[in-house]
């Protein structure tokens, strides 16, 4: 048995950035930003935050783009992977991401948002849930 699970609650760092496919296929991806705070030996608070590159497929894609803005506190629940590309200069690049699952929506509705349940994405590439 193995698990590959990532719960998250931060901050949207920057409005998502959405791609569509020809097949019409979507991804929307953005980043999180989570923070630890401590106090140092010295007394002084301390904060470490960290940067999450998170995606989101097809029907959950569609809701980030309609609405997830910069600056929201989300709740994220996801699976870990990794990825490696070439740039334009053909070096390897490698990139960690979280494919989102679930997204809610936490602090204060938004004008016209009718209730903060999660979305989620379908398990199954090809169902067509309505999410």
């Amino acid at each position: 048995m193995s698990i590959n699970r990532v719960t998250l609650i931060g901050n949207v760092g920057k409005d998502p950035e959405i791609r569509t496919f020809d097949n019409g296929g979507k991804i929307a991806s953005f980043s999180l930003a989570t923070s630890e705070s401590y106090t140092n030996k010295n007394g002084e608070k301390v904060t470490n935050t960290e940067w999450h590159n998170i995606s989101a497929n097809n029907k959950l894609a569609d809701v980030v783009e309609k609405w997830i803005t910069k600056g929201m506190q989300l709740y994220i629940e996801g699976s870990i992977r990794y990825r490696e590309y070439e740039d334009k200069e053909g070096n390897k690049k490698y990139m960690t991401e979280i494919r989102a699952y679930t997204i809610q929506m936490l602090g204060k509705k938004l004008e016209g948002q009718s209730n903060n349940e999660p979305a989620q994405q379908p398990t199954d590439e090809n169902n067509d849930l309505p999410f």
